[in-house]
């Protein structure tokens, strides 16, 4: 089995970082249910005030997949999104693994 992995960032509406940072951390809290979901990690950088760095390592890319589709992480999504100004292109990976993983 391959893992899949995706990272990228995120640039808030200027202010909102923080208020978006708790509903990514609130998405990881429902990552915790799924087995699929081996890492989500939500980032920032005090020096870019409204960037937002996430990374994810999934089972494969079909369980990413279908999370999205989830009640609980759809919810999330609609009510983060007004937050975001824009989304950096968002990387893909494939993790070997080590340490966490």
């Amino acid at each position: 089995m391959s893992r899949f992995g995706l990272f990228g960032e995120i640039t808030t509406i200027e202010g909102k970082r923080d208020e978006l940072v708790t509903i990514l951390l609130e998405a990881a809290e429902a990552m915790n249910t799924l087995e699929e979901c081996e890492l989500y990690i939500v980032s920032i950088k005090e020096e870019v005030p409204d960037g937002i760095w996430i990374t994810e390592v999934w089972q494969n890319a079909e369980a990413h997949q279908s999370s999205l589709s989830l009640d609980a992480i759809k919810n999330l999504i609609e009510k983060g999104r007004p937050l975001i100004k824009g989304m950096n292109t968002m990387n893909t990976f494939s993790p070997l693994g080590g340490k966490g993983l």
